[in-house]
């Protein structure tokens, strides 16, 4: 099809996800190389945000992964994992738990990160049936954390308007305070004394694990950085205290990585970093680089023996979970990283990478920089006391000017409102100081325009 036909075909049948459905001159991307895409038109983009974090190795491996796929689909085209197996998902599960933190050995695929919250909750409720604890049915989630759409995975995520379509929730599950250092501190500013953050935090955890009943919660479910409301980082001893907290109360801990693993942070399992072993994690988007849809859950030894133990079914399956044409990418998309040290890249840049984006601070219309790894987040304020833009300015800044002025910049990347105003990167973990060099610059670019659009400010650039 012609530009112009794949506009209106797309008009006429295509639904798109989280979108309105009414959208002049669609972006329609049709080509990539390394870190950059093509539209229709011919127009070059960095995507500064791979592919909503899932193109870990952007887009020059296509024929690698074509071979494997190849090998794959003339050998073996489909199996499930129903009581039967296939050697791409055993090498693969024995892969994912060879560079996992601990004793996180068992592995259960799907599709995407849905379906891996999802089975997580299936796999927990199990476990609980197994030990005699079938009453622990609630589970303890953070405020605007996004964990899917599927409803099991809905009653997790703790943003309102996503969830009160389809209320009420399945699961019951009561929602504590994210990790904001920006907005966390005294008035709603930043945190000042990290420690006493982190006290209050867990304090706050532990109440709800009291009201909810303790011998009724099942899981606490956090991401090692959070997405809604612009990557936010957890204080020290955070993750050491949900560890604590967990034990203390018979409860397992979960690690929602299907942003933060796959090498985001410089890990197959961010979590890991904490210097603790959570219970389970999600993975998803980067398992195969995006050149496949897969995600997967690893458990560890502890949730799974009981079940085993008890000879009892594990009552969920997915057809296509561990497809073996999906598996086979994931296991080249693991060589690839090796081979091309990505992991390594993205520990020595990401200080690179921070002092790069700190300077956009110096921005009237940035309030904040923060994030780790290859996933970071600035917040947009409307002035020097870093003051909230209200709903109908977030609609001219983030739905009305951002989405126009990125494409003309030739930049992808994600404007957000589900907390505060945030303009979010994540660029391919295959980027190197140019690339980034060239994403921040192109960024300055843009929120300088926007503190103009706005009103908060002008400004000479930042150098």
């Amino acid at each position: 099809m012609t530009h112009d036909e794949l506009q209106q075909a797309a008009s006429e049948h295509l639904l798109l996800h989280f979108s309105k459905q009414s959208v002049e001159d669609l972006l329609v991307l049709e080509r990539g190389e390394g870190p950059y895409v093509f539209d229709t038109k011919g127009n070059k983009y960095v995507d500064a945000l791979s592919s909503l974090f899932c193109a870990q190795l952007g887009y020059s491996f296509g024929e690698e992964m074509a071979a494997a796929a190849a090998a794959q689909l003339t050998t073996l085209a489909f199996n499930t994992n129903w009581g039967t197996a296939h050697p791409a998902s055993i090498e693969l599960a024995a892969r994912l738990a060879s560079v996992a933190p601990g004793d996180l050995n068992r592995v259960f695929f799907t599709s995407g990160g849905s379906e891996s919250v999802e089975a997580a909750w299936k796999i927990v409720r199990e476990h609980y049936i197994a030990i005699g604890q079938p009453q622990r049915r609630k589970a303890i989630a953070r405020d605007i954390a996004y964990h899917g759409v599927t409803l099991g995975a809905l009653s997790f995520t703790g943003v309102a308007r996503f969830k009160e379509p389809f209320a009420p929730a399945p699961i019951d599950v009561t929602h504590v305070s994210n990790t904001n250092l920006f907005r966390g501190g005294p008035d709603g500013g930043p945190v000042v004394d990290e420690d006493a953050f982190t006290a209050s935090l867990l304090k706050e955890m532990e109440d709800a694990i009291v009201a909810a009943g303790p011998d009724e919660v099942a899981l606490i479910i956090a991401e090692p950085i959070q997405n809604a409301g612009g990557a936010l980082k957890a204080p020290r001893g955070y993750w050491q205290g949900l560890r604590a907290l967990a034990d203390k109360y018979g409860i397992l801990l979960m690690a929602d990585e299907v942003i933060a693993g796959c090498g985001r942070m410089g890990e197959w399992v961010a979590s890991g970093r904490e210097g603790i072993t959570v219970d389970l994690v999600s993975l998803a988007k980067g398992l195969t680089s995006a050149y496949g849809s897969m995600g997967a859950v690893l458990a560890r030894d502890a949730v799974i023996d009981p079940i085993v133990e008890a000879g009892a079914v594990l009552r969920h399956g997915i057809t296509f979970g561990g497809h073996p044409l999906a598996a086979a990418m994931a296991l080249k998309n693991m060589d690839i990283f090796e081979r091309e040290g990505v992991l390594e890249n993205v520990r020595a840049l990401t200080p690179v990478l921070a002092d790069k984006l700190a300077v956009l601070k110096d921005l009237p219309i940035v309030g904040d920089v923060r994030g780790d790894g290859f996933f970071w987040a600035m917040e947009l304020v409307k002035d020097d006391e870093n003051t909230r833009f209200d709903q109908g300015e977030r609609d001219k800044l983030l739905r009305g000017f951002l989405p126009g002025r990125l494409r003309e910049a030739g930049l992808i990347a994600r404007a957000d409102d589900r907390g505060d105003a945030v303009l979010q990167i994540a660029p391919p973990l295959i980027s190197d100081v140019e690339v980034l060099d060239d994403i921040v610059a192109r960024l300055n670019d843009v929120l300088s325009d926007a503190g103009v659009h706005m009103g908060v400010g002008t400004t000479a650039g930042v150098a």
